[in-house]
């Protein structure tokens, strides 16, 4: 299956009702088609530093930001297909490089360091910020349900919504079903408007009407926040 390896784009957050997601989804419905998909299960495993440097850097909200994961479409197996991905937000914009492994593959890298069977300039990216923090272990697992659509008329606006975020700190990875703390409350959604460019003018009123405003929203920054007060 063939896959994209990187993006560039504006990523814009929207934390909605159930009435708005309803609402958007009536207006989307001209312009936008859920994906081949349908609504599927995304793993993620985030690492970092036992200090837990890299997310906390991100929450003094530089400029520029870099974050390492590991995502699968739906609980995995040790054959199964990950990406490898190396996140960077750069003045509101975000670039996204990675590679794709099996979960042994991937395992092996980041526990004995042993190379990826790919080698390009992705791979050497993400090896470089490996390498850079030298001590990257498996700091949290988050596991969330996601509906993508696309534009009808091929542009590259996308348009998510993820609900039932859950985390957790045991069994770091992603061959377990999901389970864990909530982020968010039963009837919340959190969109997320990816588009290159600007937005279009129908999307933008749409918005507009239904009283919905942009956010500052980090799955793994909002997760580490409430581990800090329960903990």
């Amino acid at each position: 299956m063939s896959y994209q390896d990187t993006f560039k784009r504006h990523e814009l957050k929207y934390m909605l009702t159930k009435q708005q997601k309803q609402g958007l989804l009536k207006i989307m419905e001209q312009h936008m088609a859920l994906d081949q998909y349908g609504r599927t299960t995304i793993m993620n495993i985030y690492y970092d530093t036992p200090e837990y440097l890299l997310i906390q850097r991100s929450l003094e909200k530089p400029a520029y930001k870099e974050k390492l994961r590991l995502r699968s479409y739906g609980v995995t197996t040790r054959d199964g297909e990950v990406f490898v991905e190396l996140k960077k937000k750069y003045d509101g914009i975000v670039y996204k490089r990675r590679t794709s492994a099996t979960e042994r593959e991937a395992e092996e890298y980041f526990q004995n360091n042993k190379p990826l069977s790919k080698s390009d300039q992705i791979t050497e990216e993400i090896d470089y910020f490996k390498s850079f923090y030298q001590n990257l272990i498996p700091a949290m697992v988050i596991s969330y349900e996601r509906e993508a659509y696309y534009d009808l008329d091929g542009s590259d606006l996308r348009i998510t919504f993820d609900e039932n975020i859950l985390w957790r700190e045991t069994e770091l990875n992603l061959r377990s079903e999901p389970y864990g703390q909530a982020l968010l409350q039963k009837d919340q959604t959190l969109a997320e408007i990816k588009v290159g460019g600007a937005m279009p003018l129908w999307l933008a009123r749409g918005l507009s009407e239904l009283s919905i405003f942009q956010t500052s929203f980090s799955k793994y920054g909002s997760a580490f926040l409430q581990k800090r007060k329960v903990g």
